[in-house]
């Protein structure tokens, strides 16, 4: 039983990891319709820069407010300079962004070099807890945390705010927003930078949960994310944490009873969902 709530926890923290990646990658996808392979790449620079502000400083908050920052400026730039020009067309959006992707993967090894560096959490998210003969350990703990809080408080915003109205309203009809007079490229810019920002936040709350971060982690982690919109359905906010926890789950699970299958199981569950509910658990048809 201890094992199964080890492994459990272990899922659902790398859920949230890849659930604050996914959840960007929807919100723009839902609202913007596009395609951003260079998702990943934001991650990493979250990381990055997180994690070198986090040892310069010595404070892991700092670190943090620090790759959201990082995150919102690459957005903004993304945006405006990247994706804007090429709204409307996927296949130009796909090239455009993996190039973009591939860019921002070698400048981090320009910026930091192409070795890996190692992350440690703070002191005072080191060790574990013992609840009930289980043993919980405070960092992905922590990680679970900031994950669900991140659900609540975007859910919130798109449900209870003139903001989220206005997102949600774009989602449906983006034509008709632009006719109330409302400017959608003003939403386009906010919506890009907060789903940049939560790459961003996942990025840096990697690399103390792994231990190191790498130049390629954004790929790696890309994959992954756009295999939890697939499954949870393109565009669905409640979707993404719930395909993220299954993707966290069957990972954790496969790695420690099936290793071999470990890496598959995620193509397989999102082989299954396509089969069976092509629109994705949360999606809508068409």
């Amino acid at each position: 039983m201890d094992l199964f709530f080890s492994l459990a926890l272990n899922g659902l923290a790398t859920g949230m990891l890849i659930f604050l990646l996914a959840a960007g990658l929807t919100l723009i996808f839902g609202l913007m319709d596009v395609l951003n392979f260079a998702h990943g790449g934001l991650f990493a620079w979250g990381a990055y820069s997180g994690i070198w502000i986090y040892s310069t400083t010595g404070s892991f908050l700092v670190g943090i407010a620090g790759a959201i920052i990082t995150g919102l400026i690459l957005g903004i730039v993304t945006e405006k300079w990247i994706i804007k020009p090429v709204y409307g067309n996927h296949v130009q959006q796909i090239l455009i962004t993996l190039g973009l992707m591939l860019v921002l993967s070698e400048m981090l090894k320009v910026v930091w070099g192409p070795n890996q560096i190692s992350a440690v959490p703070p002191e005072y998210l080191k060790g574990s807890w013992e609840v009930g003969g289980v043993i919980i350990i405070k960092y992905r703990a922590f990680i679970i945390a900031v994950g669900l809080l991140v659900f609540f408080a975007v859910q919130y915003v798109l449900k209870n705010t003139k903001i989220g109205l206005v997102v949600r309203a774009g989602v449906m009809n983006k034509e008709m927003v632009q006719a109330l007079g409302i400017n959608i490229q003003k939403v386009f810019m906010l919506v890009f930078m907060i789903g940049a920002g939560m790459a961003a936040l996942g990025g840096v709350l990697l690399g103390p949960y792994s231990g190191v971060i790498h130049a390629d982690m954004g790929m790696e982690f890309a994959i992954l994310a756009f295999i939890v919109v697939v499954i949870g359905g393109m565009g669905s906010f409640p979707g993404s944490i719930l395909a993220a926890i299954l993707v966290g789950l069957s990972g954790s699970f496969m790695a420690y009873y099936v290793p071999d299958l470990s890496l598959a199981v995620n193509m397989l569950l999102m082989a299954a969902v396509l089969i069976f509910r092509p629109q994705g658990l949360f999606g809508l048809k068409g």
